[in-house]
């Protein structure tokens, strides 16, 4: 073969697939929060298969672990709470800004 028509072949390297989240030792289980807590976005939905790196049966079990904890109210169905007040607190006391006659007349009987 000669140079030239080396250049275009394409290289030999295999691919190699980046190691999965879940290692041996992890039980995948609706008890095990700290796992669950991995494949959940903010909002509270189940991340797919691709941005997991999970296998299908991995990502079956997940699913399935997590609609169990839902169920058992050890997961939101939705985190609300984050996307209407972008990581602020929902009720927080603001004073009101608005004069009433009742305080008006509380200011000048104290004056």
């Amino acid at each position: 073969m000669d140079k030239s028509k080396r250049l275009f072949l394409k290289s030999k390297q295999s691919f190699r697939r980046s190691l999965s989240p879940i290692q041996s030792g992890d039980r995948i289980d609706y008890k095990n929060m700290s796992l669950l807590y991995r494949f959940i976005s903010q909002q509270g939905k189940i991340l797919s298969r691709r941005v997991n790196r999970l296998t299908l049966k991995q990502q079956r079990l997940i699913t399935i672990a997590i609609k169990q904890a839902r169920i058992l109210a050890l997961l939101p169905f939705v985190n609300s709470f984050y996307l209407a007040n972008n990581g602020k607190k929902k009720y927080e006391k603001s004073e009101s800004k608005s004069t009433t006659r009742t305080t008006v007349l509380k200011k000048k009987k104290k004056k």
